[in-house]
């Protein structure tokens, strides 16, 4: 009996290889007198710069819009109804008589003139500034794709990785943009070594976030206090 034999030009499949990401050694100051935690250095993003989320001032410029609509529309109906030889508005004379009669120094102008000042430079803020300060911007790992993380999440998700340390009786975390404020209550354990937990724990969860610029650390650890 012969035995079969295997075609000559058999299809072979091929080893995946993937791409290993170069990881990032955290060095933490563990030191009793210092909690302050370097940032790990922003990676190189391929995917382009991560800049801030622009919110969309959705509120203040509909706001802003309906008020001039309003007024030019008021205006413009005034204006055509005095073309027409029909008397002008009693709003539009009395503000008329009150501008000629009232001198540029007085208070109702000056007033009026600072609310408008005041105004003005808000809509500039506000059209100048990127607003949603509570969205973190994350790194851009592939062009194309943006993501954002809400402050109060990344908050949280500290939290549950700092109340498992052992000898952490409560633990408060306050997110900013810059910074990670960390204050909590150790029970028991000598306070540097739970300083030097939380250090550890929190330097890796903040790695873990992702985030495009990771702000610095901060950790404070004290003794409940005393009743009575």
């Amino acid at each position: 009996m012969t035995e079969p034999h295997e075609p000559e030009h058999r299809t072979q499949r091929l080893p995946i290889t993937r791409p290993v990401e170069q990881e990032t050694v955290l060095e933490l100051d563990q030191s009793a007198s210092s909690a302050a935690y370097d940032p790990v250095p922003a990676q190189q993003e391929s995917g382009g710069r991560a800049g801030r989320f622009w919110s969309a001032r959705r509120i203040p410029a509909a706001i802003l819009a309906l008020v001039i609509l309003g007024g030019t529309g008021l205006l413009l109906y005034d204006v055509a109804a005095v073309r027409a030889h029909h008397p002008a508005m009693q709003w539009r004379r009395t503000l008329a008589d009150e501008l000629a009669g009232r001198p540029l120094d007085n208070v109702w102008v000056l007033a009026g003139a600072a609310a408008a000042v005041a105004i003005g430079l808000w809509l500039l803020v506000l059209a100048v500034t990127p607003g949603l300060r509570d969205l973190l911007p994350m790194r851009r790992d592939r062009p194309g794709v943006r993501a954002g993380l809400d402050r109060a999440a990344a908050a949280l998700v500290l939290r549950d990785r700092a109340i498992e340390v052992s000898g952490v009786q409560s633990v408060r975390v306050r997110m900013g943009r810059g910074k990670v404020g960390v204050r909590a209550v150790s029970h028991f354990r000598e306070l540097d070594d739970v300083r030097a937990d939380l250090d550890t724990v929190l330097g890796t969860g903040i790695k873990d976030l992702g985030l495009a610029r990771p702000p610095s650390l901060s950790v404070h650890v004290r003794r409940p206090t005393k009743k009575g």
